[in-house]
């Protein structure tokens, strides 16, 4: 089973479903507003009725293991892989939302040397994006800085998250190294563009899409950056939830990235993709404006500045989703062009 429960009429649904992983998985992290999805089960009440129940499901970066939670008397917490985990699950349409979560062709990977496994090692998330390693490609090396790309901006989005959670402003000097990383892997697409004769898609496409990407991590660094020269500590909830929308797009385009190896395989995934998360980006703008206008609502007239803060604050995350919406783009422009 997934963590779940009755939603707690005070708590929006999305909140409701992180409390239920702190209290019987002990696990704790930001939770994606957007839901994956739903499903359907039969429960049995303790008068003795047998009722089916709809369930939202709602993507959560686990950022910390608690050794000790509420429920852990009643079961047990364990990993599972997402083939193993569609397998235990009783409901069918549970077992496809937790296949959705990344396709065969995403999943099937090789270990390999080169940029993508020097960036993983560098920014230590080698263990978590071992299956991005894939074949070299025949044309150049762009499908390989793409999923390296892709993959510091899944690792500043993970350390935005965790300032987001804590508030410890180590987390800022991690964002600025994995931008950086980002801005050598850019240097190195840009070269090899002027210097590849036969390239696997145009040369326009190819810029525009790592442009694209590199704008999100570039917000990202923009956004730490301005919680460091503000020393802002606390957030306020719409700005966890911006950022949680943040790291699952991050993860979305992560898939994306080796799916564009057979964009003709591949199209119907994609589009999947892309369609996630030009919705998440609309989510965001309404988590946004709420944001924005409970801040000016309780610290306009007393505490302009603070409001000034917050606000610059929510630019940034705006713009990050906004970026990832303009990946989306750039991958529905490729998959209309060759799929």
């Amino acid at each position: 089973m997934i963590p779940k429960g009755n939603q707690d009429p005070n708590l929006s649904p999305h909140a409701a479903a992180a409390l239920e992983a702190r209290e019987e998985a002990g696990v704790v992290g930001l939770v994606c507003p957007t839901a994956l999805g739903s499903y359907r089960y039969r429960k049995r009440r303790r008068n003795g009725s047998s009722l089916m129940f709809d369930v939202d499901v709602f993507p959560l970066a686990v950022n910390t293991e608690l050794p000790a939670w509420k429920e852990q008397a009643e079961r047990e917490r364990r990993w599972f892989s997402l083939v193993e985990a569609a397998e235990a699950v009783e409901e069918e349409d549970l077992r496809d939302l937790i296949r959705s979560f990344g396709q065969s062709e995403f999943l099937a990977a090789t270990q390999r040397t080169g940029l993508l496994t020097a960036v993983a090692q560098k920014s230590r998330v080698m263990p978590m994006f071992a299956w991005f390693q894939r074949l070299l490609p025949k044309t150049g090396n762009f499908f390989e800085m793409f999923e390296a790309h892709s993959m510091t901006v899944v690792a500043a989005a993970d350390a935005l998250a965790r300032l987001m959670q804590d508030g410890n402003h180590d987390h800022i000097r991690e964002v600025i190294e994995r931008e950086h990383d980002a801005d050598e892997i850019i240097r190195d697409v840009l070269r090899t563009v002027r210097e590849t004769f036969l390239t696997p898609f145009d040369r326009g496409a190819i810029t525009s899409l790592i442009g694209s990407l590199d704008d999100a991590i570039d917000e990202m660094q923009a956004a730490v950056q301005a919680i460091a020269l503000y020393d802002v500590r606390q957030f306020e909830q719409e700005m966890k939830d911006m950022t949680a929308i943040i790291v699952d797009a991050a993860r979305l385009c992560a898939e994306a990235m080796p799916l564009l190896r057979d964009i003709g395989r591949n199209g119907g995934r994609l589009h999947e993709l892309t369609g996630r998360l030009v919705r998440m980006e609309s989510h965001a703008d309404e988590i946004h404006q709420a944001g924005l206008k409970r801040s000016f609502i309780e610290l306009g007239p007393k505490d302009p500045l603070t409001f000034s803060v917050q606000r610059e604050v929510y630019k940034h995350l705006e713009r990050i989703v906004d970026a990832f919406e303009d990946v989306a783009n750039e991958i529905d422009g490729l998959v209309i062009d060759h799929a």
